[in-house]
Order: C-alpha cells, then structure tokens, then sequence
C-alpha cells in the first residue's frame, strides 16, 4: 500500500495544484491576495510618451563610457513631462544614472546597457546596503521616489562584473575576514522609495554585487526576467537575484534565476537594536511577498529569509522549478538580531538540490555591540506543501532554544528522495505533518 501511495503522489500532487488554484486566492495568514497580483498584461511602451533614442543625443556604441550624455538624456526628458529612454542594438557602457520622476527606460532586442568597470564611475552616496543605511555605491540603474517606473524590452542589463569578482576574491586571499562592502562594487539595479514599478522583459547579468535590489517599496512587478550570474569559472561573490528590502506589495513571476548566491533573499535589517527606530534608520519588515512561476538554476537558496532581516509575514513561494539550488528554503537565524518570519507558505515545486529546508544560526561577522541580553527571535506558521524533491538533507534543522523558538510547522503532501532522511519533529513545537513521503516511506509509519 506504501508503495502504490509513492507511485501515485505525483499524480495526486498535480491534482491539488489544479484544485488549489481553482480556490480563492489567499495569503497565509487567511486575508484575501487583491486581485493587482493576477494583473501581468505587458506594459504598453507606446502609452508611456514620447521616446528618446539614446544614439540620439550622444550615447554612443564606441566602447566609451557615456554616464554624462545619459544622465543629461535623463534629466532632458523630465523636463519635457516625461518620456521613455530607448536603447537601439549595440553596446552602450555607463556608470551610475539616476532615473526622474516620468521617465522610463526600454531596452530593444540586441540592446546591451553595460555597466562601466570603474568604480569613479559610481559616486560614493547615502543609500541602503547589507541592513544598513549608509554611505556606499549606487548602482549602475537608480530609481528613487518614483511612482510609475518602468524597464521594458527584450534586451541586457549587463554589470560587467568579472574584474570586481576576481579584485573580490584577491582580497579574501589576502584578507578572509573582509566583508561584502571591503572590496567596492556597485550593484546592477536600484529602486528605493518608489511605488507601482514594472520590471520586465529583459535580461539582468554579470552583476559586480546585488544583481537588484528593491528597497521601501511598494507595488513593484517583477515579470518575464532572466537574472543570471555565474558560479564558475569565477564565482560573482553575493549576487543575489532579488533582494526585497523593508518593501510591501512586490511580485516575482515567471523569471529565470541562476547566481551564485541567493535567488529570492528577505532583508529589512540587522544589528541588536534593528527593530527599534530610536537607534537605527530605514530598517522594516516585508509583507505580502509572492515569488511564483518561476525556473531556478544553479543558487544558494529558491527563498530566504536574512541574514539582515527583521520582519517577513505572508510570504509565498509557488509553482517553481528547481535544477541545483542548495535550499529551497533558508531561514537565517541571526544571534545579533530580533527576527521574527511568520505565515510563510512553500508549495508546488518539482526539483532537486542539496537542503529540503535549512534553519540554522547565522553568525558572519556576528556583533552584539552594546546589548547585553541576546535578543530572541521566532518563526512560525511555515508551510511547505505539494512538493517532489530530490535533496541530500530533508531535514537540516539545528534546535537552538536560547536564541530561537520554531513553530507552528506544517509538511503536507511531500515526495521527497534524499540521502539523510533524518526527521526531528520535537525541534518545532506543534509540527502537522501529513501524508509525507521519504524515500519511499510514510513519514508518520517511520516514527
């Protein structure tokens, strides 16, 4: 009867996924998803304004770098009301632009924007980086305090990154304790304090660091993208697909994803004060994040919760493909840092990679800085469902009492083949775990 059950779950998980869909739409918590996130008609570029041909007014396929003429472009075309940037084929190379309020950016097939490889080219400023409000590099595509942002078209976003890769890792030889922000590198894409943004269509690779970053923003579509950076031969160190950064309200759907480093990372804060905005600045949580349709390649985690990252509630992660991703779900628990993740749901997902759910402590560059107490932190009401994986680790889940409390856990309508089918439910107080299956064998006929 097992064995027939083990044959047939693929069957019965396709089944539910049909029947779920067909249900209303909620997030985790049980509140209804608004109907903006089953809106993905493509942007209509023509309706955006007048277009501005960036050959045009000086932005020139010559292997020269052409900050100056985009930035002014830039600024031209909001002075005129607004308007769309357009990047014929060819190879345009600048350093950090800034996009206004009424502008937006469409890449043709064949275009490639490419980051300049000189770190001159990105002023040093105040902006938002690994849980910290200060001052460090722009990226090469700003947007800041927009509503209405758009990035459309079939062509490349290109950072350029290989020299910043190999400088990073030459000062990790000399120098294994630097940290990200040691060795400078600017991120690809930058979009802080913005509403109602669209991202779709192109191509984002070969970032120096974060591929992008969305910070203190709302309403922001991800659609259509392919975000990819290698692994090897030289690794492009922390080049995170999507990081999401105290934002509400963002989608991520039908994308392509392969870096080395985490594909879907939650941020929002680190430090022992980072939930108290009495001492410390633009820290917050992030709330009705869904990631769905989507193709994972080679990364380090599908979605994950930190390092710096104080606050994630009605997360869903669904519908996705997964080739080599060492976790499917990763919940960084920071010893220096008040986290809570709550009302997180994992479903519907076909793979294989190395951890089927990973939650550990999370100590790089761990600093407790004048707090004498270590702050406890939660996670709860995590749900990971209708899966088909094939991992080493089911179950890599460290208990660790005095500085994080689990649970609230659900595994339902799991097929999992794995190499260490370990299973501790007593790690997480109130585990549910329904029709389960570990290399063949019901879980709960196993304990």
């Amino acid at each position: 009867m097992t064995r027939l059950l083990f044959l047939l779950m693929p069957l019965l998980m396709a089944f539910q996924m049909v029947n779920a869909k067909a249900k209303a739409d909620c997030w985790p918590d049980g509140t209804p998803i608004d109907q903006w996130f089953s809106d993905i008609t493509p942007v209509d570029v023509a309706s955006l304004g007048k277009q501005y041909r960036v050959t045009d007014y000086g932005v020139l396929n010559d292997g020269k770098v052409h900050t100056r003429e985009l930035q002014t472009l830039i600024d031209r075309v909001a002075s005129e009301g607004g308007g769309v940037i357009v990047v014929p084929g060819g190879t345009y190379i600048t350093g950090a632009v800034f996009f206004r309020q009424g502008t937006h950016l469409h890449l043709e097939a064949g275009a490639v924007l490419m980051g300049s490889n000189n770190i001159a080219d990105y002023p040093v400023m105040k902006t938002r980086i690994e849980g910290e409000t200060c001052k460090y590099y722009p990226a090469t595509v700003n947007a800041d305090g927009l509503d209405g942002f758009t990035i459309t078209g079939r062509g490349t976003i290109d950072g350029n990154g290989l020299n910043y890769w190999r400088a990073f890792w030459q000062r990790r030889e000399w120098n294994p304790q630097c940290t990200n922000k040691d060795e400078q590198r600017p991120r690809l894409l930058y979009i802080s304090n913005s509403k109602n943004i669209r991202v779709e269509g192109v191509t984002i690779q070969n970032s120096p660091f974060w591929s992008t970053h969305i910070y203190n923003s709302s309403n922001v579509k991800f659609l259509r993208l392919r975000i990819y950076a290698p692994a090897k031969p030289v690794k492009a160190p922390s080049s995170d697909a999507v990081d999401i950064d105290a934002c509400h309200d963002v989608l991520v759907k039908d994308c392509y994803m392969s870096v080395n480093d985490d594909a879907v990372a939650l941020k929002g804060g680190k430090g022992p004060w980072a939930d108290d905005p009495s001492k410390t600045e633009g820290n917050g949580g992030n709330e009705r994040i869904i990631i769905e349709d989507c193709e994972y390649g080679f990364c380090h985690s599908c979605l994950t919760c930190g390092s710096e990252s104080i606050y994630d509630h009605n997360i869903v992660l669904r519908r996705i493909r997964v080739t080599d991703a060492t976790n499917i779900l990763w919940l960084k628990m920071r010893p220096d840092t008040p986290q809570h993740y709550e009302y997180i749901t994992v479903e519907d997902i076909t793979g294989n990679g190395k951890n089927f759910l990973l939650v550990r402590p999370w100590t790089q560059f761990y600093d407790l800085k004048d707090r004498k107490d270590p702050p406890m932190s939660y996670s709860n009401n995590i749900v990971m469902r209708r899966i088909n994986f094939d991992c080493d680790v089911f179950f890599n889940v460290a208990p660790q009492p005095d500085q994080y409390r689990l649970s609230d856990f659900t595994f339902q309508d799991l097929v999992i083949t794995t190499r260490r089918p370990d299973f501790h439910p007593e790690y997480v107080d109130g585990f549910k775990v329904e029709k389960v299956s570990v290399n063949g064998e019901l879980l709960n006929e196993r304990r």
